[in-house]
């Protein structure tokens, strides 16, 4: 089935040359059928790239899938023109009396901030509390990961020696984890952060539940018992090229940045990286969408706050 995304976002091409199905709001409005209302907070500088990696691995499940965008209004974008903004984006004003399905809240370069230092973190707070009675599962990414985990659960983030950064081998930990139905005994998941977790400091929260680690990158996924949180602390849904930007960026800069861990082969920067996350990136995505969104969610989406 396919993603509904709006007629002229620049991601409707890009997935239709990968053969992902999607269908545009013209074409929509024909079917009787309720689609699932899924709300991306994309809190990425490049939005565009954030935006088409995460529609295409929404798109490609057996749902039909009603994306809305929304940005912060206690930020401005330098990277994403405003005419994208205001074609695409919608504000928190504006979708507050909403309810969704399920919520994605995206990462954002500012780890190493404390996170009362971001200049948006009273608007994500407000945001973090309305999801509780508007939303039926938020999906947490990477540092959106880490402040949901500080907001709801007061669990702390802790400077790495060296940033972590390349593709790394994860068990499931929890073996009867719906999440991870399908997955192979070891599965490999790009990260790219400066903070990490504690184990220690989530097992001291009854109301969590480790799902997956790695013995190299730490704690991947937590969810609270329902599944109405989830936090993945990697990025599954990065391209092939997305850490060879990141890595160039910083070399050409003159940063001091390794070359990311599994990723080129024989950590040969001149070759072509390797992709060996996809497979199990599209799986964790549809089984978000099926079982904690699709199977539970009422079909009266106002419901949701009860």
């Amino acid at each position: 089935m396919p993603i509904k995304i709006p007629n002229d976002l620049p991601a409707t091409e890009v997935l239709r040359n990968e053969n992902i199905f999607v269908m545009t709001e013209t074409r929509a409005i024909t079917q009787d059928i309720r689609p699932l209302k899924i709300l991306i907070l994309n809190l990425m500088p490049t939005k565009i790239d954030t935006e088409t990696q995460l529609s295409r691995l929404l798109g490609n499940t057996p749902l039909q899938v009603e994306i809305d965008l929304m940005n912060t209004s206690s930020h401005a974008s330098k990277n994403t023109s405003q005419e994208h903004l205001l074609a695409f984006y919608k504000q928190f004003k504006d979708i507050k009396h909403n309810y969704y399905d399920g919520m994605i809240i995206t990462g954002a370069p500012v780890e190493l901030m404390e996170f009362e230092e971001v200049d948006y973190w009273e608007e994500l707070c407000e945001i973090f509390e309305w999801t509780k009675k508007h939303v039926h599962s938020t999906f947490h990414i990477c540092w959106g990961a880490q402040a949901g985990l500080y907001y709801h659960f007061g669990i702390k983030k802790y400077k790495l020696d060296k940033k972590m950064f390349g593709i790394f081998p994860h068990k499931v930990d929890h073996k009867s984890s719906i999440l991870f139905r399908g997955f192979d005994d070891t599965f490999l998941v790009p990260h790219s952060r400066h903070t990490t977790i504690s184990r220690e400091d989530l097992e001291k929260i009854p109301e969590l539940k480790i799902l997956s680690t790695s013995d190299e990158a730490g704690v991947y996924a937590i969810a609270t018992n329902e599944g109405k949180q989830i936090f993945i602390t990697g990025h599954s849904e990065y391209d092939a090229d997305t850490l060879k930007k990141e890595y160039f960026r910083d070399k050409n800069a003159g940063l001091p940045i390794e070359v990311p861990k599994n990723y080129f082969p024989n950590d040969d920067d001149t070759l072509p990286p390797l992709v060996t996350w996809r497979a199990h990136a599209n799986l964790l995505y549809s089984n978000w969408l099926n079982y904690f969104v699709y199977q539970t969610t009422p079909y009266d989406i106002e419901d949701i706050d009860k």
